[in-house]
């Protein structure tokens, strides 16, 4: 039986806040980011049937100088088979306890701590169905704040640099998700794998599980020892999905700029 992969330990600070931070939230996710050479034998190890994915197309929404990635924001629109568009306004780190009660009460929104191996952070999201159709609306050139309700234009407008109207953001990506959600082999709580394909060809894999906040360090232990007894590498380093790929896009624009420059 192989032992747990060592990973950075949280200082004392960081625990007490931590264990703060998941005391006035409403969910707790757990995550943890697979090297990409172990992606295959990670989905094998956990008996996951590729066949079973859901497939997403990802749209972010930002300046081309990652303004609002810069100041804690995140703007996004999705399609997803089977389920149709969705969209979301996410905010970056806050503290539960300084949110405003009305939108603690709302029912799409929603305060979580994303805890992985040595680190954490807790986020606000508010989320949505678009009065448009995603896909409609980025072919089309329509305005892209019909992809957000009234709610999550205001949300929007409280915490986004001075000057930046959503329909002056730019469009990046898009990028294609596999989503797969099972409850694994000899484990009794579900767990979702992401797969993230970048348009340079490569992949990111995260294996995530949800839990209430009381039960958090508990789940914690016990996922982290069900992935090292089958073999997961545990070991490797930790990235942000939604961080690389603005950062992909946001260098392809870069790029073209440039190039544009030098032609000019």
């Amino acid at each position: 039986m192989s032992a747990p992969a060592s990973a950075p330990r949280l200082s004392d600070a960081q625990l007490a806040e931590l264990l703060q931070l998941i005391k006035d939230s409403d969910s707790v996710e757990l995550k943890v980011t697979v090297p990409e050479g172990t992606v295959r034998s990670t989905v094998g190890a956990l008996g996951m049937d590729p066949l079973q994915s859901q497939i997403r197309q990802v749209f972010f929404l930002d300046t081309p100088e990652l303004a609002l990635d810069n100041a804690g924001l995140v703007v996004r629109a999705r399609r997803v088979q089977g389920k149709g568009d969705d969209s979301v306004v996410k905010l970056r780190p806050v503290v539960p306890s300084n949110l405003p009660e009305s939108l603690r009460v709302s029912a799409g929104f929603r305060v979580e701590v994303d805890a992985l191996p040595g680190g954490f952070v807790c986020s606000a999201s508010l989320r949505g169905t678009p009065r448009e159709a995603v896909r409609a609306t980025i072919l089309g050139g329509g305005p892209l704040r019909k992809l957000f309700s009234k709610e999550q234009r205001a949300f929007y407008a409280d915490h986004a640099p001075e000057g930046i109207a959503i329909d002056d953001l730019t469009i990046l990506g898009p990028i294609f998700v596999l989503k797969l959600a099972a409850i694994p082999e000899g484990y009794d709580r579900k767990v979702v794998a992401e797969l993230w394909m970048y348009p340079d060809g490569s992949r990111l894999l995260e294996l995530s599980t949800r839990c209430m906040p009381a039960e958090a360090f508990q789940v914690a232990a016990e996922v982290r020892s069900y992935l090292a007894n089958r073999g997961v590498d545990l070991s490797g380093e930790q990235a942000t999905k939604t961080k690389r790929a603005l950062e992909f896009f946001a260098g392809e624009i870069a790029k073209a700029q440039a190039a544009a420059a030098a032609d000019a």
